[in-house]
């Protein structure tokens, strides 16, 4: 069954289920520079959606907003029904939201374990599935659930052989992968990945891509990538932002196709 994408055209994805992701009118401003223009999403269970443009289009921009980061000049955000335009950054985590950033974001003194532990301490403790004096009298070592979770997140992303190891002396592509851990420690049901492959050569992009796809294949994904030919290839759906606008939304063929994204972005890329 199709549905009718934001832009009007009709989308392939079959999102017959119900919205995980909306926006509405969503405006962001710096002084009188708009880097976010009335942009509504609509974002479907399970949806693989990414999310592209030229540099400047205010992609960044926008994963800042919906996570939390920086607060909408105008317009709402809402998560499984619930407004939470106005909630801070961990509350929105809390409710099933998260993000890998750009920049890396692990804590390179600390194994690779306890950076995971520390993600999926911080989720549980937030979910009170730890009592409030537990928190501060027990030790983290007996979390049960902590560690759990800790070990199924090392064995998912590939990185349990390396659990002892210093984050700071792992290769960019493992780092990457455990960035991707400290999102999927707080099992999230929709996961934002800002440039998951950036910096990385063809061989790791792909490992990185097959991982997104095997450990996260059963949650909402919303992507932010350079990499046209990847995209085409991973999404079910794809949003191209033109200077803070949704210049087009539809399937990867439909936009492949689309004359204004040829002009705007596509065309400009592959000449």
């Amino acid at each position: 069954m199709s549905a009718t994408d934001e832009s009007g055209t009709t989308e392939e994805f079959d999102a017959t289920t119900e919205s995980v992701l909306r926006t509405d009118g969503l405006t962001k401003q710096f002084g009188e520079f708009v880097a976010l223009d009335g942009v509504d999403l609509d974002v479907s269970e399970g949806e693989f959606r990414s999310v592209i443009g030229p540099n400047g289009a205010g992609k960044t921009t926008l994963f800042n907003v919906l996570t939390g980061a920086l607060s909408p000049t105008e317009g709402t955000v809402t998560f499984r029904g619930e407004d939470v335009t106005d909630l801070p950054p961990h509350q929105r985590v809390r409710r099933g939201m998260g993000r890998s950033f750009q920049i890396s974001t692990v804590f390179g003194g600390l194994t690779v374990r306890e950076n995971v532990r520390l993600a999926a301490q911080s989720v549980v403790q937030g979910r009170g599935e730890i009592p409030l004096v537990g928190r501060f009298l027990s030790p983290t070592d007996r979390f049960e659930a902590v560690l759990e979770r800790t070990d199924e997140v090392l064995a998912d992303i590939g990185l349990a052989d390396r659990a002892d190891d210093r984050a700071r002396n792992l290769a960019h592509g493992d780092r990457r992968r455990l960035e991707l851990g400290l999102v999927l420690a707080g099992d999230p049901e929709l996961v934002l990945l800002d440039e998951p492959t950036a910096g990385m050569g063809s061989e790791e992009t792909q490992r990185t891509i097959r991982l997104v796809e095997e450990v996260l294949s059963d949650r909402t994904l919303l992507l932010i990538e350079h990499d046209i030919d990847l995209v085409m290839n991973v999404s079910d759906s794809v949003t191209v932002l033109n200077r803070g606008q949704v210049l087009a939304t539809g399937s990867p063929d439909r936009i492949a196709g689309d004359d204004e994204v040829q002009r705007a972005y596509l065309g400009g890329v592959r000449e």
